[in-house]
């Protein structure tokens, strides 16, 4: 199920929105650009890290390292084979940001934008471009919060702009309720409600979440549903906050 487009026009250029999607985009090259590190073991052996192992291990939002209860010891990342590899992470504080605009591959990376795209365009529409840039950050941050109090001692980096998308797509939802979404079901394109189709996407998350609850990202596939829950919430509650003014007329 993937969203083509939807029948809201917007009133100007989404600019906000394009510089988040081509921020991503050039984040991610450097990722898979990054070059091998040479870190040490806890035993002070010297190691070779892949540079996108290393980058996301050093960005990525890390939970346990808020309340300094990781397994390992903060800093330490296990790269397999019971490896523990000391990894020098910026503040936790600046990983809250950081991590938003990391992605673990080509697949991750592509559907967060495209959905950034499809919904986040109309909601800067309809917020403006300041505060949009307010809700997006703001969405990401409630996302992380809630991502850490599902698991406070996971140690695995979390990484991607889903919990902030996650607040646009609830802020699209609340602001839009009648708008449809083209979408593809295998090579066929059919119209959706958004409320449908956003509703649905929820539900998926939190089914997700209740499947491998305390393990990374809150389930067993290593996707960060409680990050999405937690942003579509602060979504859903926020976004009137903000709200500037009603929706153009709907067009096809």
């Amino acid at each position: 199920m993937i969203p083509l487009h939807d029948n809201i026009p917007t009133r100007s250029r989404p600019v906000v929105t394009i510089a988040l999607i081509l921020i991503n985009v050039a984040v991610f090259l450097v990722q898979l650009s990054a070059p091998v590190q040479q870190l040490r073991t806890r035993a002070g052996n010297v190691v070779p890290v892949d540079g996108f192992s290393a980058v996301t291990a050093e960005y990525g939002f890390v939970p346990c390292e808020i309340t300094n209860s990781c397994p390992l010891g903060d800093d330490t990342v296990d790269f397999g084979a019971n490896a523990p590899i000391i990894v020098d992470h910026v503040p936790d504080a600046l990983t809250a940001i950081t991590s938003m605009f990391l992605h673990g591959g080509w697949g991750h990376l592509l559907g967060n934008m495209l959905f950034l795209w499809i919904f986040g365009n109309n909601v800067e529409d309809r917020l403006g471009r300041f505060r949009f840039i307010l809700f997006y950050f703001l969405g990401g941050l409630a996302a992380l919060g809630l991502q850490w109090a599902a698991n406070m001692s996971s140690d695995i980096p979390t990484v991607g702009a889903s919990g902030a998308i996650s607040a646009v797509l609830a802020g699209y939802l609340v602001l839009y309720p009648r708008a449809v979404v083209i979408t593809l079901f295998g090579w066929i394109p059919l119209p959706v409600p958004a409320m449908l189709f956003l509703a649905f996407w929820f539900v998926l998350q939190i089914f997700g979440a209740t499947q491998g609850f305390g393990q990374v990202g809150g389930a067993s596939d290593n996707v960060a549903y409680f990050a999405h829950i937690g942003g579509f919430i602060f979504g859903f509650v926020a976004v009137k906050l903000l709200d500037r003014g009603p929706p153009p007329r709907t067009v096809w």
